[in-house]
């Protein structure tokens, strides 16, 4: 832990993300609180996993960080930006260019190609018709998938769907991967090959924060953080064990 920030994990001099004192409350009728004065850093290159019980807040803490909610308290930044101030329209932004998102659903777009699926991110980035094809082009091939590149995603397996949709987030070069549950809606042996790429990107240098409620899935991290309540109870430090 830093003294100077006082925010877990924040042993960098320059984290990728910073969620200081955040809580996060929804009105459904009643109050609830998500999360509750939560603080955590990211270092850059890091890899962490967040796990919890179901309502533990580990999803809300996911969508805090990649802009797609904002905090009721507290402040979040993301390779120096702090989102949590920006409007939608910059928030949406720093998504597209700052954040990659892989989602157990894959989210992709049914109509599409994998290559129109993962050069989708470049058209609001200012990327020629060429280069977002050539870049998607590459990227599929990176995760095993230069044979499928004009199949839309009812041609392609669960495990083929995952792998275009982490090749869409890595599009425009993110400073920071997020994956909720990437391996629920796969099998046993396709997610040991999703998490195999993970380890690789962590290994060629991407910050990620995956969150899961599998054990086995987590300990592919250098840390994992445990989320109860809308509290971080702890945070395990893998690293010295991988080792």
């Amino acid at each position: 832990m830093s003294e100077s920030s006082g925010v877990p994990g924040s042993e960098a001099d320059d984290p990728t993300v910073v969620v200081d004192t955040v809580t996060k409350e929804y009105t459904i009728g009643n109050t609830v609180t998500a999360l509750d004065n939560v603080s955590l850093s990211l270092s850059r290159g890091s890899y962490t996993a967040i796990m919890g019980p179901s309502g533990s807040g580990k999803s809300t803490l996911l969508n805090l960080v990649g802009g797609l909610d904002t905090p009721s308290a507290g402040r979040v930044t993301v390779d120096g930006h702090e989102v949590s101030a920006e409007s939608e329209a910059e928030r949406a932004a720093i998504r597209g260019t700052e954040i990659g998102f892989v989602f157990q659903t894959f989210n992709l777009m049914p109509r599409l190609t994998a290559v129109e699926n993962v050069a989708l991110p470049l058209v609001f980035d200012g990327w020629s018709r060429e280069e977002r094809r050539q870049r998607a082009r590459d990227l599929l091939s990176d995760v095993g998938l230069g044979d499928r590149l004009d199949h839309v995603p009812s041609e392609l397996s669960g495990g083929q769907r995952q792998r275009v949709a982490i090749a869409r987030a890595l599009a425009p070069d993110p400073a920071l991967i997020l994956a909720d549950e990437p391996t629920g809606n796969v099998d046993t042996d396709t997610g040991a090959n999703i998490l195999d790429i993970f380890d690789e990107l962590h290994e060629a240098g991407n910050t990620i924060l995956v969150v899961t409620h599998e054990r086995h899935v987590a300990e592919r991290a250098d840390r994992i953080v445990h989320v109860e309540d809308g509290h971080i109870r702890s945070i395990e430090e893998l690293t010295e064990a991988v080792d």
